[in-house]
């Protein structure tokens, strides 16, 4: 077909790799493509140039051959070789190589075969638990509805002491090759979905499926320490795969539910708890809530309970921290703290007697306000300045 040095043809050097090969074949089929090129002849015998060429090197076997004795060597010294002759690759089996791992994604995969085992489905589970929970741990049981081999067919889809056949319209193997042009593109067959069988008699149980949907009962180890949002991976709890493949993966989502009386940051807790004013002037222990197991007797109960000193003088807002009481790491011994925020209750439904002596106590502090109530000296200063600063501004304004 043509004299011209194939090596010239693609543009590479004689010492090209074979990956240096395919690219320069690429570049140059694209560019002359006949689609690309309408009713271009001199562009269309540029192509059957680019693939004679590269059918020619891209084999090892023909490139040594060419390499020593020219066109001769491989048959193609007399001018009318062509893609007939000569050993020659179809020019679309040729674009089909070359291009498959550009378009193989787009067109299906790329000759790969669908009627195999297929690994299946990952699941998600979402879970939620409670604060005493995610504090010591715990075992659950879950229901999970997943898709499971079918137990009379055994993941044939036949009906037992049947088989399936192979698709006759793609010979078994679950793909079809279309050819227009110089283009071949491979697909899933149409008439098996790509399984390369066909179930003339299927599986009542399944309806030929080969999988059932059942529900599961599985047992879930919550560690110690887990905090909300954390993912739990169960290998091979997820769905049955498809012609005996292996089983997806269930992945269990936990969300651990607000507490009554705990917030928790990291892996520290805080509890607000309120304090009678009395002890608040003149200190005193109280008691606090501190996290425990679930399940525990009446017998067990000061396990969930810490006490605590309130300081003389104590103010509301006031922190107490009690170390060792948060939660504990999922990784190392690392503990956290639990804070404990005093909230001063003001007295209510007083009797007259506790009103009159409220009243001379209230008397006796108004000579040295300031000296019993720190805060509340400091702020009405500020809030004296504030006003002043206001009044000053606005009076200037006005003249």
């Amino acid at each position: 077909m043509t004299q011209r040095c194939y090596y010239e043809i693609l543009g590479v050097a004689r010492t090209c790799s074979e990956g240096e090969l395919k690219s320069a074949f690429r570049k140059a089929a694209m560019q002359h493509h006949p689609d690309r090129n309408p009713g271009d002849a001199e562009a269309e015998v540029r192509f059957k140039e680019c693939n004679e060429a590269y059918s020619i090197l891209s084999d090892a076997q023909k490139r040594a051959a060419y390499d020593r004795y020219g066109h001769v060597g491989v048959g193609t010294g007399g001018g009318g070789g062509g893609f007939g002759g000569g050993g020659f690759q179809d020019a679309g089996d040729i674009f089909s190589e070359v291009f498959g791992d550009v378009f193989g994604e787009m067109f299906g995969g790329g000759g790969r075969r669908s009627g195999g085992p297929q690994r299946g489905q990952d699941l998600r589970y979402d879970l939620a638990i409670s604060l005493e929970q995610a504090f010591t741990g715990a075992e659950v049981q879950i229901v999970v509805p997943s898709t499971q081999t079918c137990e009379v067919c055994e993941g044939a889809g036949a009906k037992p002491g049947t088989q399936p056949t192979a698709c006759q319209t793609c010979g078994g193997h679950g793909r079809v090759r279309a050819t227009q042009g110089f283009f071949s593109i491979e697909r899933a067959c149409p008439r098996c979905g790509g399984q390369g069988r066909i179930i003339t008699d299927p599986c009542r149980a399944c309806h030929g499926a080969g999988q059932v949907r059942k529900e599961r009962t599985l047992s879930v180890r919550i560690p110690a320490g887990v905090d909300d949002g954390a993912r739990i991976r169960l290998a091979g709890e997820g769905d049955a795969g498809a012609r005996n493949g292996p089983r997806g993966d269930l992945y269990i989502f936990l969300s651990v539910a607000a507490h009554d009386l705990f917030t928790r940051d990291g892996l520290d807790l805080h509890c607000e708890v309120p304090v009678e004013m009395w002890r608040a002037v003149l200190g005193g222990e109280i008691e606090a809530p501190a996290m425990c197991q679930e399940g525990l007797t009446e017998g067990d109960a000061d396990a969930c309970k810490v006490r605590i000193k309130v300081p003389e003088g104590a103010q509301g807002g006031d922190v107490v921290r009690v170390r060792g009481k948060g939660l504990p790491s999922l990784r190392g011994r690392e503990r956290g703290d639990l804070h404990v925020h005093l909230r001063v209750e003001t007295p209510v439904k007083l009797t007259t007697r506790q009103k009159e002596l409220m009243r001379e106590l209230a008397e006796s502090w108004a000579d040295a306000e300031h000296q019993h109530h720190p805060r509340h000296g400091s702020f009405f200063d500020k809030a004296k300045r504030f006003w002043s600063d206001v009044i000053g501004k606005a009076e200037s304004a006005s003249i």
